[in-house]
């Protein structure tokens, strides 16, 4: 997670060609001009007024970092338009900087602000980890459809109190974990479902290291299980059938830390065994680096950084290559826009739960070092 605006022009130079390789020249761009944004700074000393009536906008957005920056306001603005209304972060600068860029109504920093505005229908939540179930709960509570990066919950109340005010108001929610919605797994899932038995999941993960007084380590904010594990976490919950999750059988393996350079082991209902790995030793160039082996019936398949996938299925071999790399975050984003009046695109609570959950108690054993078991029973009591 390096500035690389402070870097050398030898490194950013190189930095830039070889991000035009991997996402190409317009999302490259976006990439940059999100370092640059971070470290804007504007006269202003006031947040601007939440404008009296409707302006025609209707998107709010909790959270003006990098990701909110090049990812949540760049697509919403590319396929949809002008439609950012209000924008909040508790650095002023970097509200300043998104909603000028994205042509947003106005900045603050009193999520309220965005919360209560009668104007606004969805609101995206890319805030600090701790505060995003806090304020998925007031806009679910304020009829809002909410989009929730990742992770959705920090602790075991967060969940109990999201999925009641979904169930209670309900609730549109979309989870922030993009990969599913990457076209070359979407493939990997047609393959998956097509075939009987259990299956082996092998995931190794290639990660920022990060120095230690960094706020993902807060205790609030869930370390980097919550922050960064949960995305292969849920990826491959949601490869094992429904019906054959439970009971699901965690088992860690670690050093040291318990949530950098740790291996994890799952052992679910219908025999399918999963491994994550996920290495944070040093700073990775080309960003984080993921390859997913997968071995079920007769389909073998491996998924390299979401460009490449090859399925070998008896004696058939086929290969499937993108232009770019394709991590799903244009699909997420996109589909919670139109969630807005498109209920099929909507997270079920039984997902939300589950998912919830598996990431707890992965922490858990992880920080225990002990091997835990997990049911379906806990998604059930708040079905």
């Amino acid at each position: 997670m390096d500035d690389y605006t402070r870097q050398s022009l030898l490194v950013r130079s190189r930095k830039v060609a070889r991000y035009v390789r991997l996402y190409g020249l317009f999302r490259t761009i976006a990439k940059v001009r999100a370092h640059y944004h971070m470290n804007n700074e504007y006269p202003e000393t006031a947040s601007l007024p939440v404008p009296a009536g409707p302006t025609g906008k209707h998107v709010g957005i909790l959270g003006c970092g990098k990701f909110a920056y090049a990812n949540v306001a760049y697509y919403v603005h590319q396929n949809f338009g002008a439609v950012i209304r209000g924008v909040m972060d508790t650095d002023l600068n970097r509200a300043i900087s998104l909603a000028q860029r994205y042509r947003a109504d106005y900045y603050t920093t009193n999520a309220d602000d965005v919360l209560n505005d009668a104007h606004i229908d969805l609101i995206y939540i890319v805030s600090n980890h701790a505060s995003h179930a806090e304020y998925a709960i007031a806009a679910i509570r304020h009829g809002k459809a909410v989009h929730i990066e990742k992770p959705p919950v920090v602790n075991l109340d967060q969940l109990i109190r999201l999925c009641t005010a979904i169930d209670e108001h309900n609730g549109r929610v979309r989870l922030g974990f993009n990969r599913p919605e990457s076209p070359l797994v979407r493939l990997l899932k047609q393959q998956l479902d097509a075939q009987t038995g259990p299956a082996m999941i092998n995931w190794f993960v290639a990660g920022h290291a990060i120095s230690p007084d960094h706020w993902y380590f807060a205790e609030e904010e869930g370390g980097r299980i919550l922050g960064n594990l949960c995305h292969w976490i849920d990826f491959t919950l949601r490869l094992i059938p429904a019906p054959s999750r439970y009971p699901v059988q965690i088992i860690p393996t670690r050093s040291r830390q318990s949530d950098c350079n740790i291996s994890v082991s799952y052992v679910f209902g219908d025999g399918s065994i999963a491994t994550i790995t996920f290495s944070a030793k040093g700073h990775t160039f080309d960003g984080v680096r993921e390859t997913l082996n997968v071995h079920k019936g007769n389909l073998l398949a491996q998924l390299t950084d979401f460009r490449t996938l090859r399925f070998d299925i008896g004696p058939v071999v086929r290969h499937h290559r993108l232009w770019f790399r394709d991590h799903g975050h244009r699909r997420s984003i996109l589909d919670s826009y139109l969630m807005r009046t498109d209920k099929s695109k909507q997270e079920t609570g039984a997902m939300i739960r589950e998912t919830g959950h598996l990431m707890l108690k992965t922490r858990e054993a992880l920080e225990t070092n002990t091997v835990m078991t997990v049911t379906a029973g806990f998604s059930r009591s708040l079905a």
